[in-house]
């Protein structure tokens, strides 16, 4: 069955532009760029580049990237946009790369599109060097636990709350928006914590970060009300 992701390549290109959406610009960039270039990497790997948005970012930062991504018009889009870097299709499942590879690898918003965790979060340690990092942005699970239902809305229509429900169920389904329809994947977060520490991975850093303070206030309070986003970074001990 499709992911629905080379359907949907045009539209989201389209809601990316070069800055990201309200997610990535407001409120993931500002945590993950500053802890991505600290300390400075000499070898990054994108796993989930899409069009390459963020290689670009980092690109403009001093630091050369490879993307790997496996829906090919993402990343001919990718390749079209930023000719200089490496582009690689492939699945996250089966990284083609030698072990200890990376001295950084970065998973931005792609653990939700990735079927098969439980051998997709061992291979990105795999191709971790030795005291490298594993840099997550990932959809707080609290939030893919309400994906088929929305927000709860009041007799005029306001928001009232985000509902949550089967939350230790892991589950897959569709989710639509701004012309952009593709399949993300429910997990609770022990889940993913289980994964990443099975791997003696060793977290030094957690954060639920919220808009910045120059974030457009009609936007930014659902982001207050119920945190989208978690960030992680884990290092491969030495």
């Amino acid at each position: 069955m499709t992911n629905g992701w080379e359907g949907s390549a045009a539209a989201w290109i389209a809601s990316q532009g070069e800055r990201g959406d309200f997610g990535r610009r407001f409120v993931l960039d500002p945590v993950m760029l500053p802890r991505a270039l600290t300390p400075r990497p000499a070898r990054t790997l994108d796993v989930g580049c899409g069009e390459g948005r963020f290689c670009r970012v980092l690109a403009a930062n001093g630091v050369a990237a490879t993307g790997i991504d496996p829906t090919g018009s993402l990343l001919a889009e990718a390749r079209r946009l930023d000719p200089r870097s490496t582009y690689v299709s492939g699945a996250a499942e089966d990284l083609p790369f030698e072990d200890a590879s990376f001295d950084l690898v970065v998973s931005y918003l792609s653990l939700i599109d990735i079927p098969d965790i439980e051998r997709a979060i061992p291979e990105m340690a795999r191709v971790l060097e030795p005291g490298g990092r594993l840099l997550v942005a990932n959809l707080t699970s609290f939030n893919t636990a309400g994906n088929e239902l929305d927000w709860t809305l009041d007799a005029s229509g306001r928001r009232v709350s985000w509902p949550v429900d089967r939350y230790m169920t892991p589950r897959a389904s569709w989710v639509s928006w701004r012309g952009i329809r593709v399949i993300n994947h429910h997990r609770p977060l022990s889940t993913y914590m289980k994964l990443f520490l099975q791997q003696g991975l060793v977290l030094s850093h957690f954060d639920e970060p919220l808009p910045t303070s120059d974030a457009p206030a009609e936007r930014a309070g659902d982001y207050v009300r119920a945190p989208w986003f978690l960030v992680m970074e884990w290092i491969r001990p030495r």
